[in-house]
Order: C-alpha cells, then structure tokens, then sequence
C-alpha cells in the first residue's frame, strides 16, 4: 500500500486518488477532446471487487440512450482502457 493510503479510517469514506487523462476522438472530420479520470480507491467501495473506476467527461450515443461512458478495472490501464474503448465504440452527437 501507498502511505496516502493509510489516512483512511473507515471504508466507507472512499478516500481515492485520482489520476487526469485526455484523448481526442476523431468523428465526422472534428475533433472531440474528452477528458478521463480514473479514480484509484484505497480499498474498493461497497459491492466492487476493483480499485480503479474511469469516467469521462461527457456522454456518448445522446440520439440513442445517451450513457458517460466509465470502466473498471484492478489497474490504472485497465479502468482508462475501458473508458476510452466505449467512447472509441459509440458517437457523439452534440
């Protein structure tokens, strides 16, 4: 474990760091910023089994079921991974 780990007293207060990102997605001929952030739990919240959940900034496929695409993962790589394959996989329609 981290030291900044260990300033959590109870679980429940879901002490995270959290890590920036960015990518740009290229759609239609424009180019879409989307900013991540991936959110490494201390120990991982009530009823997950993982410490590292992404989310973007925006949502995707608004004209269908709009949804901010996110991803889980027990790391860094694999939390973001999942993100950015989400926003790769569904438009954006603004």
């Amino acid at each position: 474990m981290e030291d900044w780990q260990y300033a959590q007293a109870d679980r429940s207060e879901e002490l995270a760091q959290h890590h920036h990102f960015s990518m740009t997605k290229h759609q239609d001929g424009r180019d879409i910023p989307f900013a991540i952030t991936v959110k490494e739990y201390a120990v991982a919240p009530k009823g997950q089994h993982l410490r590292f959940f992404a989310q973007a900034d925006r949502p995707v496929n608004q004209a269908t079921a709009g949804f901010v695409p996110s991803g889980w993962g027990d790391s860094v790589l694999k939390a973001l991974a999942d993100c950015m394959r989400l926003i790769r996989q569904f438009p954006c329609e603004e």
